[in-house]
């Protein structure tokens, strides 16, 4: 069964289906492969990391996609998405990457407009629009929590998510309903096994002298691609990144340290809990192999019932 890997919908024929296109620009008819094989797009990415100022461990490039031409063209400069090349170390990070950032708003959590798309080898590669331009050229206030923090990529981990959450305190124009944020987040990455939230995922974005968190991103379930690596959790929670508990995440960080009600709490959980069937469905309708969707679906599940659902 042939899908649009970027709405995810059955195709009878071609590469992406009319709403996955409409998905990227209302204006696009058709897309053309990127011209670049996988091994091709990884040059392009080392070669151009001093130019461009996307950072992280994943080798990405930036691009601007063109309606009149049907197709994504690389850039140095003013590009507004992301494209993460397949990797020749861990395998189907685009897939796992896209997935997850749809279970995402499958949650109710703010993402950027994302999908795969192929390259002129039949090969996937995530790409992503980006959240801090505007315009042709205009750029709104971005800032991770390691600068607020005094951290640098060297020293994202060493954090908390209790310092997270005072980030937000200190920064944010409505702490509480970032903090609601925060929270659902939080259990989300626990579900989904992204054990690498460090400090430099969380970033603040103004817009209209608002301060808030901006959309989530580099969501990824780490646990089925690094295995065995005992953490659950890139910033500790009361001291802890294994072997946490409902009592750790909902109790004490929800309640006590966040500060929010008995009544906004179990609003949240529940959303989450109502998710975990559709999230299962696509899953099972996914882009990963079958055996990275049952590890995806056997992890989850794990998680859940740590957390009662």
């Amino acid at each position: 069964m042939n899908r649009c890997p970027l709405s995810y919908e059955v195709i009878k024929e071609g590469h992406y289906s009319k709403n996955g296109l409409r998905k990227l620009n209302p204006r696009l008819k058709s897309l053309h492969p990127l011209a670049f094989t996988k091994e091709e797009l990884l040059e392009e990415a080392a070669e151009r990391s001093g130019k461009i100022s996307l950072e992280g461990v994943q080798p990405k490039v930036s691009a601007l996609l063109s309606v009149p031409e049907s197709s994504f063209i690389l850039t140095d400069v003013n590009g507004m998405y992301i494209i993460k090349p397949q990797q020749p170390v861990y395998s189907s990070l685009p897939e796992n990457e896209d997935l997850t950032m749809r279970l995402a708003e499958i949650a109710g959590i703010d993402v950027p407009q994302h999908g795969l798309i192929y390259d002129k080898t039949g090969t996937l590669h995530y790409v992503v629009k980006r959240f801090d331009r505007f315009g042709k050229r205009e750029k709104y206030a971005v800032e991770d929590f390691a600068q607020l923090s005094g951290r640098t990529r060297n020293t994202k981990y060493d954090s908390s998510m209790e310092s997270v959450a005072g980030i937000i305190e200190k920064y944010c124009t409505f702490p509480v309903i970032e903090k609601v944020k925060l929270l659902t987040l939080t259990i989300f990455n626990y579900l989904t096994g992204n054990e690498d939230m460090h400090l430099k995922n969380y970033s603040l974005i103004t817009k209209s002298n608002i301060t808030s968190l901006t959309p989530a991103y580099d969501l990824l379930n780490t646990t089925i691609v690094l295995k065995n690596t005992g953490e659950e959790i890139a910033l500790p929670v009361r001291g802890r990144k294994r072997n946490l508990t409902r009592n750790d995440l909902v109790s004490y960080f929800a309640v006590e340290r966040l500060g929010l009600n008995d009544r906004t709490v179990e609003m949240t959980m529940k959303n989450l809990n109502e998710a975990i069937p559709m999230w299962e469905d696509e899953i099972a309708i996914s882009f990963l192999s079958d055996g990275m969707k049952e590890d995806y679906l056997s992890l989850l599940r794990k998680r859940c019932r740590t957390l009662g659902f």
